[in-house]
């Protein structure tokens, strides 16, 4: 731990981004949420505690949209960015999260905006997320006299359900922004810690041993499911995180691309036809005019304007509006539908040949994805003190909502209907909601206050990895016609081990090849909680074990023959910022420190 000042927290989110910041050396200290100078229109500045996640690339005849740190600049983070997106959307970048997060891509190309004409030079999708961070990072230093923000204790936040290689691709943006004192924390547990430094002392007497908070995180891009246990350590409170749902790419996006199909279907009515252009810009006012809506409790209905083609835009712009009973009708009914606790999420085929895009969730039914997710997390509390492990789901007490989806009340309720109603099929007492901030700002604030818990300063979350990981390991078979050889699922990092620790493997002997291109094969757990490092699985059943990106390296040989085998033994372990390194220590090593390192979220990339 540093001697900082301040902890950062920093919401880095697919709409919007957030930072704030608490003072560790004062006794009293809360977090402050930063008001971000960014440009609201053009020529013009002001200050919002959200930074709208969205790029413009100006065009030459505008000039340079400048900041106060930099006169010259010629794109635009923020609000203005985002306004843009309604009239320009081919210049501007939008979702980078998602796309920070897709397993088939090469997050590292240029592939940003999709849709750019000629005189953009696109950036991928960790580019942009460099591009926030770095906002933040300038507006920091332009409030406090040049000081770094990289010398503060910065914790950022990603969805729990994030991949290893997701997360590291977030770690090299914030180190390319210069944050290198960094601290990853999941988002629903960072929204549990503001509610807990919302709440003071009371919060010990909300949260009782044998609670079992769900926390349901919508925001504009993922959907993210976690529990976390309340339970007794020798007489204090203890929290836990037991459970945390697949990474499941459905939120607000998906709910404005609704919302703009319902318009197109107005204007369709009307003879108007959209091309693939002017769709992408009415989701950009969709997305707008549903904020509206929401935020404004007597608002009967928003006009939406969709800029026309050719050089009559202004005469040739579109215009329908969308009312309340409109986005009510559609998100609640269509994306959070009544559902029996037997429901589970709707799968298709894919189609062979596809638009390059973001892979969403095939099913938009939330309530259908919360059910499978308390389903297959039914034992998660088994074994603790205080649980029963009952019944045929998970059975949370309490509930904490987040994100910006669920500040509808709408949705909120529809979701808490069909959970009370599982749980009560189950035997189980409804849920109480617990209060929380704002769920635009909970994250970053309850960033910046884990990082006065650190210090030992408050109720600490615990959980460590979310799922159990494998290697998989060949077995010599002779060659069958139609028959891969076998593959053992070696277990090198148990449930729930602890960021920055080494997983406990027995001295195996094992091979590795050097020289030439392999394929090392992972896989992923979040059921089998009790296998312990080590353990060798011949077989699983299925669902039981999902097989992640594989990693195709070249070892290099160093001394050695190209396609050697090296005898090795195997250790591993979880990083501070939560990457699976797996090292192949020689038996007879050519150097004092030679060695074989391969991170679980290194892609097309030589090992260290």
């Amino acid at each position: 731990m540093n001697a900082s000042r301040f902890a950062i927290g920093i919401d880095l989110g697919t709409t919007h981004t957030a930072l704030a910041a608490l003072d560790v050396s004062l006794a009293s200290a809360a977090p402050a949420v930063l008001g971000v100078p960014q440009l609201v229109a053009r020529g013009t500045l002001d200050r919002n505690e959200l930074l709208p996640s969205f790029i413009y690339f100006g065009h030459a005849s505008e000039g340079s949209l400048a900041l106060p740190w930099d006169a010259e600049r010629s794109y635009a983070v923020g609000a203005y960015a985002r306004i843009r997106g309604a009239e320009s959307p081919g210049r501007v970048v939008a979702s980078a999260k998602s796309w920070l997060c897709h397993p088939t891509l090469d997050r590292r190309s240029a592939l940003l905006p999709l849709a750019a004409p000629e005189d953009i030079e696109k950036i991928s999708p960790v580019e942009a997320s460099f591009r926030y961070l770095d906002h933040l990072a300038e507006a920091w230093s332009f409030d406090h006299d040049g000081a770094a923000l990289g010398g503060e204790d910065v914790i950022l936040t990603v969805p729990a359900s994030f991949d290893a290689a997701a997360r590291d691709l977030t770690v090299e943006a914030a180190y390319a922004a210069g944050l290198e004192n960094l601290t990853l924390l999941e988002e629903p547990q960072a929204a549990l810690y503001a509610w807990i430094e919302a709440q003071g002392a009371r919060a010990h007497e909300l949260l009782q041993p044998g609670d079992l908070v769900l926390v349901i995180d919508i925001g504009g891009g993922t959907t993210d499911f976690s529990a976390i246990a309340v339970l007794d350590d020798a007489g204090k409170v203890e929290l836990r995180r037991v459970a945390v749902g697949d990474h499941i790419l459905l939120g607000g996006d998906n709910m404005d691309l609704a919302l703009a199909h319902g318009v197109a279907e107005k204007l369709g009515r009307d003879g108007k036809t959209l091309d693939r252009w002017q769709m992408s810009a009415l989701g950009f006012a969709c997305r707008a005019a549903k904020e509206q809506l929401f935020s404004e409790a007597g608002r009967a209905s928003v006009p939406v304007v969709v800029p026309g083609r050719g050089s009559d835009l202004l005469g040739g712009a579109l215009r329908s509006e969308l009312t309340r009973d409109e986005v009510e009708r559609s998100l609640v009914d269509g994306f959070f539908p009544n559902v029996d606790a037997a429901a589970r999420p709707a799968t298709r085929a894919r189609a062979g040949l596809t638009q390059l895009g973001l892979p969403y969730a095939a099913d938009a039914a939330v309530t259908r994805h919360l059910a499978g997710f308390l389903a297959r997390q039914k034992q998660a509390t088994a074994g603790l003190p205080g649980f029963s492990g009952a019944g045929g789901l998970l059975r949370p007490t309490a509930v904490l909502f987040n994100g910006g989806v669920v500040k509808a009340s709408a949705l909120r309720e529809r979701l808490l209907q069909n959970l009370n109603a599982w749980l009560a099929a189950d035997g189980a007492a409804p849920v109480r909601v617990l209060a929380g901030e704002d769920p635009d700002l909970a994250v970053a604030r309850g960033a910046a206050y884990y990082g006065l818990v650190r210090r030992g300063g408050g109720l600490r979350i615990r959980g460590g990895t979310a799922r159990a990981y494998y290697v998989g390991i060949e077995s010599p078979a002779p060659a069958v016609p139609g028959v891969e050889p076998p593959i053992v699922a070696l277990c090198v990092a148990p449930f729930g081990i602890e960021e920055g620790t080494e997983a406990e493997l027995p001295p195996q002997q094992l091979g590795v090849v050097v020289g030439e291109p392999v394929q090392f094969r992972f896989f992923g757990s979040s059921t089998r909680r009790d296998d312990p490092a080590g353990l060798e699985l011949e077989r699983w059943a299925a669902g039981e074990l999902e097989e992640l990106s594989p990693i195709e390296i070249t070892l290099p040989a160093e001394g050695r023959r190209a396609g050697d085998v090296v005898p090795v033994h195997v250790r591993a372990s979880v990083t501070p910022v939560g990457t699976l390194l797996i090292e192949a220590v020689p038996l007879e090593p050519l150097a004092p420190d030679e060695r074989w390192k391969v991170e679980l979220s290194v892609r097309s990339s030589p090992a260290d």
